[in-house]
């Protein structure tokens, strides 16, 4: 009995979904179709191309193709992209969508359509209907969820629904993730791929210049009391008052001002998803301001020893850097230990110096 109470209630509910569908028509919305003059891509694997490079490149014309069918600038393209790869746990690397070029990942119920029977349906007809969406952006006729041709297109033809503008992007993006943070990153993204014109952006630096006097060892976990018990998320660089901080990475100016525990901080956020968090600095280089792009060794303050009170509060402890690094999951932020990276970039540094002395 409970079966059929299920089943007409099942019932019940398709056949109000039609009645919206039919009324929705009657007044003209239209689904956006912009399939017809998009260009034959092909679904092509990453493990199609030998390197790194080519991947970047294969993604990059991916991204301008879709851009020129739609007149959507690749860079928006590349950031959601970005923003969907940054996010996606180590365990999905066995999923299909690691193959892809792409690594934008649809949920069933919201490529088929929440009340679509087939949840694996890679119908446009059947899936437009029932208001999933999944759109065919390959021309083969099928809205296929591990096509980045019609993934793309799909995402362009939501983004289009809410219009063109920087403004618009932002809604549409927020309208989707439902997510401020999400839609604070997929910009931070757009805005660096639209500044450097390319989707690599790896390079990084040391925090302070190489060869001064500066001091420091892994200091992850260790105890700090001020302002209650908490770990240390961070490294500690020890070097003079006033020496030169300089950024690692490319990125964009994320946070600025006072904090009571970092003093004068400045955070950085880069294209990896990672926010660079450098503490109780003596002051700032003045060119440097929220919303800025930086590149890697670019200065952008100076060590001091600031913190632990009100602002402006100096001297509690002895002049050093420290550098914290977090990593956005999308729905938590959580600090790692920065001290590999630190030798690692230090390392990387002095061996590109030395080369440069011995070319010459």
């Amino acid at each position: 009995m409970f079966s059929l109470f299920q089943n007409l209630i099942v019932r019940r509910t398709m056949l109000c979904l039609c009645a919206t569908v039919i009324l929705w028509g009657s007044y003209g919305i239209p689904d956006l179709t912009i399939a017809q003059g998009l260009p034959a891509l092909k679904n092509s694997s990453v493990n199609s191309y030998n390197s790194s490079e080519n991947i970047g490149a294969a993604r990059k014309e991916l991204y301008e193709q879709m851009s020129a069918a739609t007149g959507i600038p690749w860079f928006r393209f590349a950031a959601v992209d970005q923003y969907e790869r940054t996010i996606t746990k180590k365990s999905k690397t066995d999923s299909p969508a690691a193959t892809r070029l792409t690594g934008i990942t649809i949920a069933p119920a919201v490529w088929s359509g929440p009340l679509n029977p087939d949840q694996e349906d890679t119908s446009p007809a059947s899936i437009s209907f029932f208001g999933g969406f999944g759109r065919d952006g390959s021309g083969d006729g099928l809205a296929d969820p591990e096509n980045d041709a019609d993934v793309l297109y799909s995402v362009a033809n939501h983004l289009l629904q809410y219009g063109d503008s920087a403004s618009d992007f932002s809604i549409a993006i927020w309208e989707y993730y439902h997510n401020g943070r999400a839609a604070q990153r997929i910009n931070q993204f757009a805005k660096l791929f639209e500044h450097f014109g390319r989707l690599d952006l790896s390079g990084n630096a040391f925090p302070l210049p190489l060869g001064t006097l500066y001091s420091y060892r892994s200091t992850w976990g260790t105890g700090r009391s001020w302002g209650g018990a908490r770990i240390h998320e961070g490294t500690d660089l020890f070097a003079p008052q006033g020496m030169t901080v300089r950024s690692t990475c490319y990125g964009i100016v994320e946070t600025k001002g006072w904090n009571r525990y970092g003093g004068w901080r400045i955070g950085i956020r880069d294209i990896e998803n990672r926010y660079h968090y450098y503490a109780h600095l003596a002051g700032y280089d003045k060119s440097v301001s929220r919303g800025d792009i930086v590149t890697p060794g670019q200065t952008i303050g100076w060590v001091g020893s600031s913190g632990y009170g009100n602002p402006g509060t100096q001297g509690k402890f002895p002049p050093h850097l420290h550098y914290g690094i977090y990593r956005d999951r999308g729905i938590i932020e959580w600090a790692f230990d920065p001290y590999p990276l630190l030798k690692q970039w230090e390392n990387k540094e002095y061996r590109a110096l030395t080369n440069k002395k011995n070319v010459h």
